[in-house]
């Protein structure tokens, strides 16, 4: 019989040995018979039982390593550690009593020292009631905001024309800041007895006193007539144009200091560039200065708000606790000075009351303000 051809081509092929197939890029090699392994849950392969059981066992640390381990630890929450202590005061003299307020303005002739002793109080609105029809309460909230309307623009604008002429005289700009700072850094009460004397007309028969005081005989000298400011008799006029002037003096300085250093913030090209063009003074201030300087003025009309509002250092500086003038007690008092009076009577929910409903107001007015703002003030 004849032999059968071979094909050399396919003898090679049965002949040579099979590879393993090499997994591919992001494939586990599977085990190759024989080893001993163990495939994860997923399926993917792992270090063989005796490796993997030594891995398992807790490395034993060296002192300095478990000292660096600690001291990481430490930097993690040492900013925390800091302000630990501001924080348990913050919350102790702030947040607390903040919370205590909003509970007690909503309790019925709440007291103290009859919730110590196990007293229940009604739950409702008849705080808010009382404070609303409480005699006194138009006027000292009509106080307040005539103040505050008339003083914070006023202060504002003042404060803004300073500046500007501060900012442009160099040689003494320093000692002038000093001089105007100076009000700010002095006690509110010293500055209104001081204004008491300025305005006041002392000792002596009414009709020839023994003195005028500064004012008045500035204004005699000018062939004007004295004017009775904040004695016995005087009106109420008088008595808020005292006022208006104090409040608008006593802020100016805070208000120029943050105003004079926005404005030596400003590019210096920007008035170049309006020189160049020929721009009057009136219209670089108009159009470069006041845009320029909207975040500041936002600012201090903000604070000045929320300050005007809590006006009350200034009324007994030159009143006195009697909140007017001789023979018209709680004339020009205000709402802080409600509050206060409400205290020393007992009622501590008539003034928890009031006192929330003084915050509704100054957060009211504080988001108008920055709605206003948004639009008004460029960055």
């Amino acid at each position: 019989m004849s032999e059968e051809k071979t094909d050399p081509i396919l003898t090679e092929q049965e002949e040579a040995p099979v590879l393993a197939e090499e997994p591919a890029i992001g494939e586990a090699a599977l085990p190759v018979e024989g080893e001993q392994a163990v495939l994860s849950a997923e399926g993917e392969a792992a270090l063989p039982a005796e490796e993997n059981g030594e891995n398992n066992q807790k490395p034993v640390l060296s002192p300095q390593e478990k000292k660096i381990i600690w001291k990481d630890r430490f930097n993690r929450y040492k900013a925390w550690l800091y302000l630990l202590p501001a924080l348990i005061i913050l919350a102790v003299f702030t947040v607390w009593p903040i919370i205590n307020t909003v509970r007690m303005s909503f309790l019925k002739d709440y007291d103290a020292l009859k919730a110590i002793g196990g007293a229940s109080f009604t739950v409702g609105f008849d705080n808010f009631v009382n404070v609303a029809h409480y005699r006194r309460f138009l006027t000292c909230l009509t106080n307040t905001m005539l103040l505050t309307v008339i003083t914070v623009p006023v202060s504002t604008m003042l404060a803004l024309l300073i500046a500007v002429a501060l900012n442009s005289i160099k040689f003494i700009r320093r000692t002038m800041q000093t001089i105007f700072f100076l009000p700010y850094v002095t006690n509110a009460i010293a500055i209104g007895m001081v204004f008491m004397a300025m305005f006041s007309v002392i000792g002596g028969n009414p009709s020839q006193p023994l003195s005028i005081g500064i004012i008045n005989t500035i204004i005699e000298a000018f062939g004007g007539k004295a004017v009775n400011w904040v004695n016995a008799g005087s009106s109420k006029v008088a008595n808020m144009a005292v006022l208006i002037i104090y409040i608008v003096w006593n802020a100016l300085p805070f208000k120029i200091l943050v105003l004079l250093g926005g404005l030596q913030g400003v590019n210096k090209q920007y008035y170049e560039a309006a020189k160049v063009d020929g721009a009057s003074r009136f219209r670089i201030f108009w159009r470069i200065t006041v845009p320029m300087l909207s975040p500041m003025i936002a600012y201090v009309v903000i604070t000045g708000f929320i300050g005007g509002f809590k006006e009350y250092s200034s009324i007994v500086g030159i009143f006195g606790e009697s909140m007017g003038p001789v023979g018209a007690d709680g004339r020009m008092n205000t709402m802080v000075g409600f509050i206060y009076d409400a205290i020393e009577s007992g009622n501590q929910g008539r003034a928890s009351a009031a006192a929330l409903i003084l915050f509704v107001i100054i957060f009211a007015v504080t988001m108008i303000n920055m709605y206003v703002s948004k639009k008004r003030v460029h960055y």
